[in-house]
């Protein structure tokens, strides 16, 4: 049996692959594509979680498509918002028949004389083996294991009596009402699960953490974009804000960057602004580290504050001991007690959804290969990967990456070559940690995360308006990536590269 081929494929159905297949049918109409999704629905990250308040933590003026306006009135969204505006992309660009849910990609081999990566994975639940090729393989399947949330190895939770639960793998149907709840972690899952399992019954809530995080309040609802609305064409306005907020987002990270000190100080005092006088805000609220070394936890209308300040919920700081059966015991000898502990601790970072890809034979492991422009890996020819910014909206990157796959794609041709690959030719990079963040899933991942330079085009930015003018306009060939027609490649030659 002939096996499937298409020009490109696409591996993920959530903000990412969506994008991208629109992109590729704006910007490529001539190519066939197929979208891989290992689950049943669309939706990626806003279709998984399903935890109490789930929201975005970027407002949709930015994490929206550059193509598709953002028009519900809260700029802060909660996942069943964001899931109608997918959906709506979805249908209205006719992406449906081009998505296979339920095949899960496991395996991809390249092959440099045919030019083509051929893949192979499961269908369904009785797992189906399913193989197809192609010459262009567009990885927009995240950045973390979509099957195992990280918890931390907990003392003792075997004598616990109560429940525990992960929220990458909330439990249908959950009773928390009247109930004693710990919240564990200080990130933005935690500061959107407390005010909102606060507000739906829960007894009490306790925020459990052992390193506090900045934090900053701002409206669900962008007043500047509604009120622009009344004025301008749905597409302007959209365009407007979306730049507005940009550049904001630009300032305020160089601002915050270039004077850490007073920022701590003005961020920790606006928190303080928030809280009943007396609240210790130096204990609960003064993180050891800089602004932005980790991300800052967006809090929509102080709804994090007010629950605090009602007492319909509480923060303690410490380092946890043990479980007990009928809580945590603290390292200070506190005892909190709880119906259900929620460990809202963090993610495992996952390059390329755990895919085993081998070149022309050789084994590929990211954390092996240097990023080529913040999207393709050193000497992997024709796999680019979708990765967004930590210190601003995903999608603002995944639509520029978008683009630059568009753009090698009809360069390649354009010229009658097959295959775009960015070489170190043999030179010794100077490389650097992927990202300069030390949120705790980063930095338990960092063997496995590729690396980046220290100058172009392997560095990698963290900058919207600089990435516009490389992945938009900047020339395609540069001192590292090649354009090459299909070639066999020997065997020597790959254990020598291998080494």
């Amino acid at each position: 049996m002939a096996v499937e081929y298409v020009d490109v494929l696409i591996v993920g159905a959530g903000i990412s692959g969506i994008g991208a297949a629109v992109h590729l049918q704006k910007q490529c109409p001539g190519k066939t594509f197929a979208i891989m999704e290992r689950r049943e629905n669309f939706g990626g990250t806003w279709d998984l979680f399903r935890y109490p308040g789930i929201r975005s933590d970027s407002d949709m003026y930015t994490l929206g498509f550059s193509f598709k306006p953002w028009t519900a009135r809260k700029a802060i969204a909660d996942a069943p918002a964001i899931m109608g505006y997918l959906g709506e992309t979805v249908e209205e660009f006719g992406l449906k028949k081009n998505i296979r849910f339920n095949h899960y990609v496991k395996r991809a081999h390249w092959s440099s004389e045919d030019a083509t990566w051929t893949v192979e994975g499961t269908i369904g639940a009785d797992g189906q083996p399913m193989t197809i090729r192609c010459n262009m393989l567009l990885m927009c399947s995240g950045y973390y294991n979509y099957d195992k949330g990280y918890t931390p190895e907990f003392e003792g939770l075997g004598d616990f009596k109560g429940k525990l639960v992960h929220p990458q793998h909330w439990p249908e149907n959950l009773d928390y009402t009247g109930k004693k709840v710990i919240v564990i972690g200080s990130g933005a899952t935690a500061v959107t699960l407390v005010p909102a399992m606060a507000d739906t019954g829960a007894g009490h809530v306790t925020m459990l953490q052992r390193t506090p995080t900045y934090m900053v309040s701002r409206p669900a609802e962008d007043a500047f974009a509604l009120g622009l609305r009344k004025v301008l064409p749905p597409k302007a306005a959209y365009w407007v804000t979306r730049w507005r907020n940009v550049l904001m987002q630009q300032f305020m990270f160089k601002l915050l960057r270039k004077n850490p000190e007073k920022s701590a100080e003005r961020l920790i005092g606006m928190v303080k602004d928030m809280l009943p006088e007396g609240f210790d805000v130096g204990k609960h609220f003064t993180p050891p580290y800089k602004p932005w070394d980790q991300r800052l936890c967006l809090v929509p209308d102080s709804d994090f504050f007010n629950a605090l300040k009602d007492g319909r919920a509480s923060i303690a700081t410490d380092h946890i001991d043990r479980f007990t059966e009928k809580g945590i015991l603290l390292k200070s000898g506190q005892e909190l007690e709880a119906d259900i502990v929620v460990s809202a601790t963090g993610l495992n970072m996952q390059m390329l959804s755990g895919l085993e890809a081998y070149v022309d034979g050789v084994p590929f492991h990211p954390g092996q290969h240097i990023l080529h422009k913040g999207t393709m890996y050193s000497d992997v020819p024709n796999l680019i990967m979708w990765f967004g910014y930590t210190n601003a909206s995903w999608t603002l990157k995944a639509d520029l990456t978008s683009e630059y796959a568009c753009r090698v794609i009809n360069h390649l041709d354009a010229t009658g070559n097959k295959i775009a690959i960015p070489r170190t030719h043999g030179q010794k990079i100077e490389t650097e940690s992927f990202v300069d963040f030390s949120s705790g899933y980063f930095t338990r991942a960092e063997s496995q995360l590729p690396k980046q330079g220290t100058h172009f085009p392997w560095k990698l930015h963290q900058n919207y308006s600089k990435d516009i003018r490389l992945l938009r306009y900047g020339a395609l060939d540069d001192e590292a990536m090649t354009f090459e027609k299909p070639h066999k490649v020997e065997a020597p030659a790959l254990l020598e590269a291998a080494e």
